[in-house]
């Protein structure tokens, strides 16, 4: 089958890069379909000679040049993983990550790999978002997107009604509820951390959904960059 550069109705997504791709073959290798080589990928040493570790996980590789003039517009990515989509549903019992219609492939990628960091693994995107497959994604996540599971929804009230047992909360920026004034939370019920549009937030309805947070900071800027508000979120509610 030709691989043409990723659109999201494709079957198949890829890695970009050295790197990503042994992630790929470590946690995800029932679902590559070949291993692509630049020729002038050099081995630097052994423990991270591709030709080995295809070798040793019995995988196809395949040494040309067509592909990366055609899937990469870097100079310096030597190594392209195809592999298959698969979906990977969150789980019902874990914390969830809730994106209400992400447009920015680097965040989404920065929230997954912050995230992991944090212990979260399980994101639900609510449509129209940015797709969790666009290799944009997954170079921006440094891996961490093949440690972790997701869903997408058409609607948040979809979402909500599916884990109605999940504890909400939504960070707003006219929040009700200061972050650093939430001490404790049941350890023994589910929750999720919903987030708006990198641009637009959460619209006001969001405030019936459930506990509005707002992240305190002070009024010579705006906003907090999506991811950022994040990373703060999730240390704060780190298991």
């Amino acid at each position: 089958m030709e691989i043409k550069r990723y659109k999201h109705d494709a079957t198949y997504s890829y890695t970009l890069g050295m790197a990503l791709t042994i992630e790929l073959i470590t946690h995800k290798k029932s679902l590559i379909r070949k291993i692509y080589v630049h020729p002038n990928y050099v081995v630097k040493d052994n423990t991270h000679n591709i030709f080995n570790i295809c070798d040793e996980a019995q995988l196809p590789y395949e040494i040309s040049q067509k592909i990366f003039n055609c899937l990469s517009t870097k100079d310096n990515v030597y190594v392209i993983g195809v592999f298959d989509k698969l979906d990977a549903n969150v789980e019902p019992e874990r914390p969830h990550v809730v994106l209400v219609n992400p447009s920015d492939s680097g965040n989404l990628g920065t929230i997954i790999r912050t995230g992991l960091g944090f212990g979260f693994k399980d994101y639900v995107i609510i449509r129209p978002g940015v797709d969790i497959y666009d290799p944009k994604t997954i170079r921006s996540s440094m891996g961490a997107f093949f440690h972790v599971r997701f869903s997408y929804y058409d609607l948040f009230e979809q979402y909500r009604q599916e884990f109605s047992d999940h504890q909400i909360y939504l960070f707003m920026l006219d929040g009700k509820i200061n972050l650093k004034d939430i001490k404790e939370r049941p350890r023994q019920i589910p929750f999720s951390l919903v987030f708006g549009n990198e641009g637009s937030g959460l619209p006001d309805i969001f405030h019936n959904y459930g506990d509005s947070i707002y992240i305190a900071h002070n009024n010579e800027i705006d906003s907090l960059n999506l991811s950022v508000a994040f990373g703060i979120a999730a240390n704060a509610f780190a298991e």
